[in-house]
């Protein structure tokens, strides 16, 4: 990949997100806890974040749709999810309480961002970058998995401060985990976040499976391609479809709800990089 003739900026995001993570966790020091509550820094560090979001968004793409055509893989997918990811955070930070969701959010970015420099991906089609209503709905496809993903690891999150606040105070200690959790939302705004991330994720997801199989034409020659990627991602969007019906007519909610979406997420991980990641990493084809 070549962004204004530097090959070498494809691992800079990482690098900087990385810088990002760690200036976060030593907020959570003992000596830096008066600072932390300081509007100016963390105003100023989330003007600092635009740009490296927009210049991985830019490596993406150019790495993704390339004049030999399509490329594609797991390394793509997970980079693109982190992208997606890192880019919600940062629009709904201005207006929501998510503090201590930055720390997760960036090191999963600083993970995922690298993996394209590591696994180039693979050449799926020559034809599909030139039509730009496959552009539309690989753009929508992404930020539907994104969403879904930080809905996943949101509600990781809201499973361990679940746990974090019902540990008898003796045992939680002063550990950096233990001042963490207590910047964490509280329990009842993390769950009304995790449904608004699910509400608007489901939407983009239905969008996306039911325009991919149409694009099933331009990609493979097929109306419709029941492959593992079709399959699961039906599933998945059933399953998705029953957690907001439940939530909207019982009021689903707690663990119950949080095992839901991790199932639900699971599956789609299965639809979306599971199997580009067997056939890249595991049997190499």
């Amino acid at each position: 990949m070549n962004i204004l003739g530097h090959p070498s900026l494809a691992w800079l995001p990482s690098i900087l997100y990385f810088l990002f993570f760690w200036q976060e966790i030593r907020v959570y020091s003992p000596k830096s806890e008066q600072n932390q509550g300081s509007p100016l820094v963390s105003n100023q560090s989330q003007w600092l974040l635009l740009p490296v979001i927009v210049l991985h968004g830019l490596i993406l793409h150019e790495s993704i749709f390339t004049s030999q055509g399509f490329i594609f893989g797991f390394a793509q997918a997970l980079s693109m999810m982190a992208w997606i990811g890192v880019t919600f955070f940062w629009f709904e930070s201005w207006y929501l309480p998510m503090k201590g969701l930055r720390a997760v959010v960036l090191i999963a970015a600083s993970i995922c961002g690298i993996l394209p420099v590591l696994f180039a991906g693979y050449l799926l089609s020559e034809r599909a970058v030139h039509d730009p209503w496959f552009r539309a709905h690989f753009i929508v496809a992404n930020i539907a998995y994104g969403l879904l993903s930080l809905a996943a690891l949101h509600a990781i999150l809201m499973h361990w401060q679940d746990r974090h606040l019902h540990m008898p105070t003796h045992d939680k200690g002063n550990s950096f985990f233990a001042r963490w959790g207590n910047h964490l939302p509280p329990l009842m705004t993390m769950e009304s976040i995790l449904f608004r991330i699910l509400s608007v994720g489901f939407v983009l997801l239905t969008l996306t499976v039911f325009s991919g199989l149409f694009f099933s034409q331009t990609l493979f020659g097929r109306a419709l391609f029941w492959d593992h990627k079709t399959v699961f991602g039906i599933l998945s969007w059933g399953m998705f479809a029953g957690l907001l019906i439940a939530r909207w007519r019982i009021g689903l909610r707690g663990l119950t709800a949080v095992r839901w979406v991790l199932g639900s997420f699971a599956v789609l991980l299965l639809a979306y990089v599971g199997s580009r990641f067997v056939l890249e990493v595991l049997i190499q084809r």
